[in-house]
């Protein structure tokens, strides 16, 4: 029985094409590339214009391929749902847009798998940390304070209800 052999990539959403990097990596395989673009097209429509990490299992024997993909950074899904090109260059002069405490529950349950939080309490604390680095605020405040607020426990309430 031969190796697996698994080719990890990080693609556009929706937008892999059988040129470089993935013809090159799937074209010695032996593995019908254009099967394998499809496949992660189709798993990635859902992140277009975000990079999202994709690993590729091929059995070079029976040429048969499964897709795992992985979800986008937390930095692109913040840059997604703010509709902006990139984070701040300057996060501390430069805020390039703001998040509802809504957002940041919704990508901080996107990445929840990812992370080490028990809670969605803490989940969403990460999401604020990375915002911070980004120069985008929370809830119209600096995340610094946003995140007082969340140990203070004024937002309980929405993580409880969005819990489930």
């Amino acid at each position: 029985m031969s190796e697996k052999k698994v080719v990890e990539l990080l693609v556009s959403g929706g937008q892999a094409t059988a040129g470089p990097p993935l013809g090159p990596a799937l074209g010695p395989l032996g593995v019908n590339v254009l099967a394998v673009v499809n496949k992660i097209n189709e798993l990635t429509k859902d992140y277009a214009g975000m990079k999202v990490p994709v690993k590729v299992v091929v059995n070079p024997e029976t040429k048969e391929f499964e897709v795992n993909v992985g979800t986008p950074t937390t930095s692109a899904l913040i840059v997604s749902e703010l509709k902006i090109e990139k984070g701040s260059g300057n996060p501390k002069a430069q805020k390039v847009g703001n998040l509802s405490m809504q957002q940041l529950i919704r990508i901080a349950k996107i990445k929840r798998p990812e992370l080490l939080s028990r809670t969605l309490k803490s989940a969403v604390k990460e999401i604020v940390g990375t915002c911070v680095s980004m120069g985008v605020t929370v809830e119209g405040k600096d995340p610094k304070d946003i995140l007082k607020e969340i140990e203070e426990g004024k937002y309980d309430k929405m993580f409880v209800e969005n819990e489930s």
